[in-house]
Formats: structure tokens, C-alpha cells, sequence
């Protein structure tokens, strides 16, 4: 267990778990989006002070960056499974069921934490909204990649786009993700997890 010191009355140290720590910031950032979690959202959540937190995570933006590579790593690992599947067509089905199940997890916020943040406007957000589109680029390129593989395996016919059909999925996992955020019933999702894959080009 990771931890680390923060300073309280009388200058006592009192440890806090950093993982902790940082899966609440993860929820405010998820909630509210990096423009809208404030500081005090923040420790409040985690609870640490202001000092505690820049002591262990540096400053708004390094927090954020890190809660990202967080719920990257225990969010969104299915991409990654789904990446291994044997055929294009289970790739697909992997991605989106991956995406369905993110949202019937009821411990978690709904929505996508990428999504939120990679339409963030403000001046104080073009960095943080540049990483997600960088991560989620790259998440992109390898989906890509798994599709060029299969048309070469002749899994897929010849007329498939490879990069078309990457896009078709990111949109309908985005898709998937804010219909979630916005109250859809998981029978709902699950039909259009079923119609897109019918949709599937056949070899």
C-alpha cells in the first residue's frame, strides 16, 4: 500500500493512502470534468489539504493526468483485451460489450471520463484536452492496426476500411458511453450493441 504524509494540527504527520486519494480525485475528474472539479471539490473528496496534495501529486493538472493513467489502466482495460480477440468481427463485439458492461457498473459514475474532458474549452483546459485527444489516439491507432491484420488475414473482405470501420466503433462505444450518462436503459444500449454488430461487414 502506497502512502504518504500530510501535515494536520500541531504538525502531527498522518499518512493517507495515495491510491485512495487518487480514485476520488478520479471521480470528481469523471463527475465533473477537469474544468469543473475545483481545488476544494478535490481535497475535499480526497480528503487531504491543499498542501498535501501538491506535496504528493504536484499541481491540478499532474493530479489530473494521473487520475487519467488510473482509470485508463482499470477503465478502459478492455480495449486492450478486446485488441486479442481471434477475429475482427470479436474485436468489435469485445469493444462494445466492453463498453456496455462500464455501463452497468452502478459503483461508478456514468459517461465516459475522455469524452467529458476532451470538449473542455477553456483556456486553463487546452492542455489537459490535447493529452485525451493524444491518449485516445493512441487507443485509436491500435484498433486500426488490429483491423489492417485482419484484412491482410482475410478475415475481412476486401472493401473494408480498416480506419472506417475504427471510427464506426470509437463513435458508437462514445455513443454508448453518453446515452449511459444520459439515463438510457442498459435493454436500450444492448440493442444497438446487437444492430451495430449485425451491421458487421461479412467476408
Amino acid at each position: 500500500m502506497k502512502t504518504a504524509a500530510c501535515t494536520v494540527a500541531k504538525g502531527r504527520p498522518r499518512e493517507f493512502d495515495v491510491e485512495d486519494a487518487l480514485t476520488a480525485a478520479l471521480r470528481i475528474f469523471w463527475t465533473k470534468g477537469y474544468e469543473g472539479a475545483s481545488l476544494t471539490d478535490l481535497t475535499e473528496a480526497m480528503g487531504i489539504t491543499r498542501p498535501s496534495l501538491y506535496a504528493a501529486f504536484g499541481n491540478k493538472e499532474s493530479l489530473f493526468c494521473k487520475a487519467l493513467e488510473l482509470y485508463e489502466r482499470e477503465k478502459m482495460c478492455y480495449i486492450g483485451r478486446a485488441l486479442e480477440a481471434p477475429t475482427a468481427r470479436g474485436v468489435a463485439e469485445a469493444l462494445l460489450r466492453g463498453a456496455l458492461e462500464r455501463q452497468r457498473d452502478t459503483s461508478d459514475p456514468k459517461g465516459c471520463m475522455g469524452v467529458i474532458n476532451s470538449v473542455a474549452c477553456g483556456a486553463e483546459a487546452e492542455s489537459i484536452r490535447e493529452e485525451v485527444l493524444k491518449r485516445g489516439e493512441a487507443a485509436k491507432r491500435a484498433i486500426v492496426e488490429r483491423f489492417e491484420r485482419a484484412k491482410a488475414e482475410d478475415d475481412l473482405p476486401p472493401h473494408a476500411d480498416p480506419e472506417g470501420l475504427t471510427s464506426y466503433i470509437i463513435a458508437l462505444i462514445q455513443g454508448i458511453a453518453l446515452q449511459g450518462g444520459a439515463g438510457t436503459s442498459c435493454a436500450d444500449l444492448e440493442r444497438l450493441v446487437q444492430t451495430s454488430l449485425s451491421m458487421w461487414p461479412a467476408r
